[in-house]
């Protein structure tokens, strides 16, 4: 007896036999987080995007098919890329032939290109991210949370990210950081591991959401000393602890294997 397919899910054919174990590892980890970011309530239907770098390949990422939501991204699914825009490598998708969306393109080659030591980078368009990307004032450190972010930087609104010349000026404003908030647009964050990206870009939208709940109370803020904050800021930093996400990743996936293990196809 023949089993038909869920309604409502694409049949898209498994890229297990035509990856290295490297790669198809890393598709398992980028297709979580797309599915994560759905979860927590970051995602822009079937905009933005995230990518991760292809282990042991030159120049090359993964990046999701523009046409699919957050929430329904397969390992197999995710398109093959180089800094260029080439397509390497994409499963059949039949008559949707999705492909890539410039915009996603353009901004991620750029900070893989410029950052070698980036594995991932994600891009998001939430309605906190966006609120706070619009405001003057930019992101406060308000919170121990929003703290980790006291020197994040800031990038001016240029348009749609259509431009590859535009890619200077964004890896220049991102510096060695692994958080940016782009002007009047959303946020992005970057990280050696796809785990660690996503670690900072939940945090980052906690304290985005978290500013917004304590300008909406019209109080005064609580002040924080100038020394603290510093203090604080340098306790959060790669360099004086544990790489984020080492510990939160793992229990991440065994939630998600809990609830709906499909990411892994």
């Amino acid at each position: 007896m023949t089993t038909s397919p869920p309604m409502g899910v694409l049949q898209i054919p498994s890229m297990r036999p035509h990856c290295t174990d490297a790669e198809w590892q890393a598709r398992v980890d980028l297709a979580a987080c797309y599915r994560l970011v759905a979860r927590y309530g970051m995602a822009d239907m079937m905009a933005n995007h995230i990518s991760a770098r292809v282990p042991g390949e030159e120049g090359a990422f993964l990046i999701n098919a523009y046409g699919m939501m957050y929430e329904e991204i397969t390992a197999s699914s995710l398109i093959k890329v180089d800094h260029d825009g080439t397509i390497l490598a994409k499963p059949d998708f039949g008559d949707l032939n999705y492909g890539i969306n410039k915009a996603g393109y353009v901004i991620h080659s750029a900070v893989h290109h410029a950052r070698p030591e980036v594995d991932c980078v994600i891009h998001t368009h939430s309605w906190a991210s966006m609120a706070v990307s619009a405001l003057e004032c930019g992101l406060l450190p308000i919170t121990q949370t929003a703290m980790r972010f006291l020197k994040i930087g800031y990038h001016d609104y240029q348009g749609v990210v259509l431009d590859t010349a535009e890619q200077a000026s964004l890896i220049a404003d991102l510096g060695q950081g692994e958080a940016l908030i782009l002007r009047n647009h959303g946020a992005l964050t970057v990280g050696r591991t796809v785990g660690e990206a996503f670690n900072w870009m939940h945090r980052l939208e906690l304290s985005c959401r978290a500013q917004l709940g304590a300008m909406s109370a019209g109080s005064p803020f609580a002040q924080v000393p100038q020394a603290v904050l510093e203090e604080t800021w340098n306790n959060y930093q790669p360099g004086t602890r544990r790489p984020y996400g080492v510990m939160e990743w793992p229990a991440l996936l065994r939630m998600l294997d809990r609830t709906d293990p499909s990411y892994r196809d």
